[in-house]
């Protein structure tokens, strides 16, 4: 691991973040921000954004785009909010929205 970059509490459900994640797990920089670009799913945009900070945080280190590939990625649980919504006779319903932690770690190719 040379770099990393995470952000928390994303209001994205964490299943949903992860089939965009498979896309680009093991991929060079380059390639998945092409993916990302490419891609039309609402958590595209967290992804690239945290992918951009991980690129910036390997330039202060002296390290190009080229060279990096994305080693690990991952999602996890966030807190969930929980809320009710009126239901017939005077019910409620509960609705869960839930939150996501989104971690990217760059690495050097081993052909660098």
């Amino acid at each position: 691991m040379i770099v990393k970059a995470q952000a928390k509490f994303l209001r994205l459900s964490p299943p949903k973040v992860r089939q965009v994640m498979d896309l680009i797990r093991n991929k060079d920089v380059r390639e998945a921000q092409a993916i990302l670009f490419n891609i039309n799913k609402r958590p595209k945009e967290y992804l690239s954004k945290i992918l951009k900070q991980a690129v910036a945080n390997a330039k202060v280190k002296g390290f190009t785009e080229e060279q990096l590939y994305i080693s690990k990625i991952a999602c996890d649980v966030g807190p969930t909010w929980k809320r009710f919504k009126a239901a017939a006779f005077g019910r409620a319903v509960p609705i869960k929205k839930r939150t996501s932690h989104i971690k990217i770690e760059l690495d050097i190719k081993s052909g660098a």
